[in-house]
């Protein structure tokens, strides 16, 4: 915490690292106490870019998914269909998202479905 803290005082350090100080915060304060990691090239997959769940550990959603109905990335684009955090700045998302259209990657459908899993068990989910 005092490294976060320290990092964050500091008006040159808080603009060069912006919204991720707290990682690079965490990452020195380890390093500083001899915290060693072992880095894992598979550990974590990032819809849409990577497609498959296989030998995965963990999805870091990041990306909007915008796709047309033939399944096809459209980046950049608003897509016919459509799984974006963003569009659910004002309030989590509803319960039963649309699952996408055949063609999209395996980690976009995984990413979707696991969604609609949790909110269906998180009790009082769209209750505010």
């Amino acid at each position: 915490m005092n490294v976060s803290l320290k990092m964050k005082e500091d008006p040159e350090t808080d603009k060069a690292f912006g919204w991720v100080l707290e990682m690079y915060a965490y990452a020195i304060a380890s390093a500083l106490h001899g915290v060693r990691h072992i880095l894992r090239k598979d550990f974590m997959l990032q819809p849409p870019w990577d497609l498959e769940t296989h030998n995965k550990y963990i999805i870091h959603y990041t990306y909007g998914c915008d796709y047309n109905l033939k399944g096809e990335l459209t980046y950049g684009k608003i897509g016919e269909w459509r799984f974006d955090k963003r569009s659910h700045l004002r309030g989590p998302p509803p319960r039963n998202l649309p699952l996408p259209p055949p063609g999209v990657p395996e980690s976009v459908v995984t990413l979707v479905k696991m969604v609609n899993e949790a909110t269906a068990n998180i009790p009082n989910w769209d209750t505010p």
